[in-house]
């Protein structure tokens, strides 16, 4: 892509959209988490240590955000990364926040 692409006043709101996301903690609780795999969102609570509302919550803002998937497997609904772009970023951020300073 070009320059003047990206530049875009759309694309730039999206990616503050992103950002501003990603910028709560719980969020990245959240999706470091589903890195590891996906789960229901009450293996998420007791990893977390949080209630389901506050959860759902969270997750909500994830899906609208396009940072998470849903599938259901018969009554329970299953979240997960919702795609590599998303995972890429995650790990990136990962391996910048734990590397050696």
């Amino acid at each position: 892509m070009h320059k003047e692409k990206h530049n875009t006043e759309a694309v730039l709101c999206e990616m503050s959209t992103f950002f501003k996301i990603l910028s709560d903690k719980t969020r990245l609780r959240i999706l470091t988490e589903l890195l590891e795999g996906s789960l229901c969102v009450n293996h998420i609570c007791e990893r977390l240590g949080m209630s389901q509302s506050a959860i759902s919550h969270q997750l909500a803002l994830l899906r609208k955000a396009d940072l998470v998937r849903v599938t259901r497997k018969g009554k329970t609904v299953v979240y997960s990364i919702s795609d590599e772009h998303v995972r890429l970023m995650l790990d990136m951020a990962l391996l910048h926040a734990c590397e050696e300073k």
